[in-house]
């Protein structure tokens, strides 16, 4: 074997290794929201990253103070605006918690429905999204054509088409229509019947699998410590859904169909995966309650309120298995039509600080991947 000789020319002060600090973002609003990273790089490494929030504040918490338990619930579907029933949902238990308040069975199973709606839109949006900012097109025509269907049924039952105001204290806005469950049991068989273009689509794609699998693996260690939830931690090994675990609305009678979903790698890959096979079952979820719901008799479906409603004094906290994570609302009362204190943990904001453990060591050309495998809504950081 012959000896090789490399000689390298006229370098200068390149020889040196230096830090560059790189901003990505902040972007305009109507991108995924306003989030700046701030990299420190050594050549194409990235050697630290820095999440960089609040271009978005609008101060909600301090707002909830300012509005009687009736108005909260519009503050409440926003921040989150792909999570909007959800939200809703969380905001209007922890005051019937503090009221002690039974809601009528029928709402019960209707919350439990348009829940699971909300996450399989939820989902859509993330798993068209997520191939287009991997350069894949295609399946974002898929995924709004799959929302349209299900958008439509949300709409006519609520009159919103993202902010949907259909819950209450006590239950809900009002009954569903005449004939809508049959037009939503049609639109979730659409949905389903075309679920397995992401399969073939994008799961089937060798240039997706190769920019995802084993790209930016979140550990166990990692997800505990920064506590982070929903189907990005499920998809490192940590099974845990609230669904199940803390059975709340109808959840404790759907459990032969629940199922929760996770992975082991913890990469891209395996987040897009538990995503994925979340949206299954949350139509099937859909589906059981709709049977449930034909056999139940009429009835009511909200509680009737005083003019004033005031919660007595204390202090509760109500969690939610959102799309994106574990909701929850800590709310203090101190006896007045106003909450003394309402604190919002969203899953948004304790998820994208994993990006600190998450950036370092990888390439730049990865960090796109890795970011939108967080599937998170800035406004849900920026609360």
């Amino acid at each position: 074997m012959t000896e090789t000789t490399r000689t390298t020319v006229g370098i200068g002060g390149a020889a040196e290794s230096t830090d560059m600090v790189l901003n990505i973002g902040p972007q305009h609003p109507s991108t995924h929201g306003v989030l700046r990273l701030r990299l420190v790089l050594d050549g194409e490494v990235i050697q630290h990253a820095e999440p960089v929030i609040g271009y978005m504040h609008r101060g909600a918490e301090k707002l909830f103070e300012a509005r009687d338990y009736r108005q909260i619930v519009m503050l409440a579907n926003r921040h989150d605006w792909l999570s909007a029933f959800s939200n809703e949902l969380g905001v209007v238990m922890a005051v019937e918690r503090m009221l002690g308040m039974e809601v009528p069975e029928r709402a019960v199973w209707t919350r439990t429905l348009l829940a699971e709606l909300n996450r399989v839109l939820n989902h859509l949006m993330f798993l068209g999204s997520y191939p287009l900012e991997l350069g894949g097109i295609t399946p974002v025509f898929y995924a709004f054509t799959e929302r349209e269907k299900l958008q439509a049924v949300m709409e006519e039952i609520s009159g919103g088409r993202m902010h949907y105001m259909f819950n209450r204290v006590g239950g809900l806005k009002e009954d569903l229509p005449a004939g809508w469950p049959g037009r939503v049991r049609h639109a979730i068989a659409d949905v389903r019947s075309r679920m397995d273009v992401y399969d073939r689509l994008v799961l089937g794609n060798e240039i997706f699998r190769g920019r995802t699998r084993g790209v930016g693996a979140l550990s166990r260690e990692a997800v505990h410590a920064y506590g982070v939830s929903g189907p990005i931690a499920r998809a490192s090994g940590v099974d845990f859904d609230l669904r199940r675990d803390e059975p709340y609305l109808a959840y404790g009678e759907l459990a032969d169909v629940l199922t929760v979903v996770t992975r082991e790698d913890g990469d891209c890959l395996a987040r897009f995966e538990c995503l994925l096979e979340q949206t299954h079952n949350a139509l099937a979820l859909a589906d059981a309650c709709l049977d449930r719901l034909t056999e139940l008799p009429p009835g009511p479906v909200n509680q009737r309120l005083p003019k004033v409603l005031k919660a007595p004094e204390g202090h509760t906290y109500a969690w939610t298995e959102n799309p994106l994570g574990v909701n929850g609302y800590y709310l203090v009362s101190k006896g007045e039509k106003t909450p003394y204190r309402l604190k919002l943990r969203s899953a948004s904001f304790n998820n994208i600080q994993a990006l600190t453990e998450l950036l370092p060591g990888t390439q730049v050309a990865d960090m796109v991947a890795i970011l939108g495998s967080l599937f998170f809504v800035v406004g849900d950081i920026d609360k």
